[in-house]
C-alpha cells in the first residue's frame, strides 16, 4: 500500500475533527478510497468520512487494509505538515509509515493497533426534516447555545427552522426558508451541545451542512466537500425539557 497526498490538509482537518470524537479507530482502504466509521465510547454518536481514491496523486492497493490507528498520533504526525508539503502513507508490516515531503524529506513511523471492534455502517433512515444551510451560521448558533445550557431543541416546520436552548436563561435562534434550504414536515427534536459542537468544527472543510432529523429520532449531519464526505449521527437527548 502506497498512498500520496500533495495538499494533505484535508485529511489533517478530517483527522482533527474525529479525534475530539474518537480516539482508536479502523481506517479502512480499499480501491474506491479510504474510509473509517466510528461510534463514541459513550455509544452517543457515530461518525463516517470518505476520501475517494482519485483524490490521491498516487494509489497503490493490493489487497484491501484495515488500519488500527491512535488518531491522537496520526494527528500529532499530520501537524507536522505545512502548506505545500506533500504526505505519503505506507504499510509495512504492523507498522504505518509517513512520510512528509517540503524542502526536506522526514520520515515517522506509527505503531499499528490491533482493534476488535464489529464493523458499522452509516444508517439510512427517511426523515421528515432535512435542512441545508451555511455551516458556520451554524456553529454560531451552537456556541450561542452553550452560553447558557447543555443542550438545545431543534423545530423545524414547512417554512422554518429554530434552535433553541433554555437553563436559567435562554438562547434562541431562527432561520426562515429566505435563508436556508428547507424540506421539511412539523419536527422537534433535542440534542447535546457537547456533541453539537464537536460536530460543527466540520466548517473547516466545507462551507455547508445539511441537517436530517425526525421527532425525537437521531439526527444526521452532513458535511460535504467535492467527493469527500463527512458525516455524523447523534442520538436524541430524550428528558423533561429545562
Amino acid at each position: 500500500m502506497l498512498l500520496k497526498l500533495e495538499n494533505p490538509k484535508l485529511f489533517s482537518d478530517l483527522i482533527s475533527i474525529i479525534s475530539e470524537l474518537v480516539t482508536e479507530v479502523r481506517l479502512k482502504i480499499t480501491k474506491e478510497g479510504m474510509n473509517l466509521t466510528a461510534i463514541d465510547p459513550a455509544n452517543v454518536a457515530m461518525v463516517y468520512f470518505k476520501i475517494p481514491s482519485d483524490l490521491f496523486a498516487q494509489f497503490e492497493l493490493e489487497k484491501e487494509e484495515i488500519i488500527g490507528i491512535n488518531l491522537e498520533n496520526l494527528k500529532a504526525v499530520l501537524r507536522r505538515c505545512k502548506p505545500g508539503s506533500a504526505l505519503t502513507l505506507a504499510r509495512e508490516d504492523n507498522m504505518l509509515k509517513l512520510g512528509i515531503q517540503d524542502k526536506i524529506r522526514r520520515d515517522f513511523t506509527l505503531a499499528l493497533l490491533d482493534i476488535d471492534t464489529e464493523e458499522k455502517e452509516m444508517p439510512h433512515w427517511e426523515f421528515k426534516s432535512v435542512i441545508k444551510m451555511d455551516s458556520e451560521a451554524l456553529a454560531e448558533v451552537v456556541e450561542d447555545c452553550l452560553v447558557v445550557a447543555d443542550a438545545c431543541t431543534f423545530f423545524a416546520e414547512p417554512k422554518k427552522f429554530i434552535v433553541e436552548a433554555h437553563g436559567l436563561n435562554s438562547a434562541r435562534a431562527e432561520f426562515s426558508s429566505e435563508e436556508i434550504e428547507l424540506y421539511s414536515d412539523t419536527s422537534k427534536a433535542r440534542f447535546s451541545l457537547e456533541y453539537l459542537n464537536k460536530f460543527v468544527k466540520g466548517a473547516k472543510i466545507s462551507s455547508r451542512v445539511t441537517l436530517s432529523f425526525s421527532d425525537d429520532h437521531p439526527m444526521r449531519i452532513d458535511f460535504p466537500t467535492g467527493n469527500v464526505m463527512l458525516s455524523f449521527v447523534l442520538a436524541p437527548r430524550i428528558e423533561q425539557e429545562d
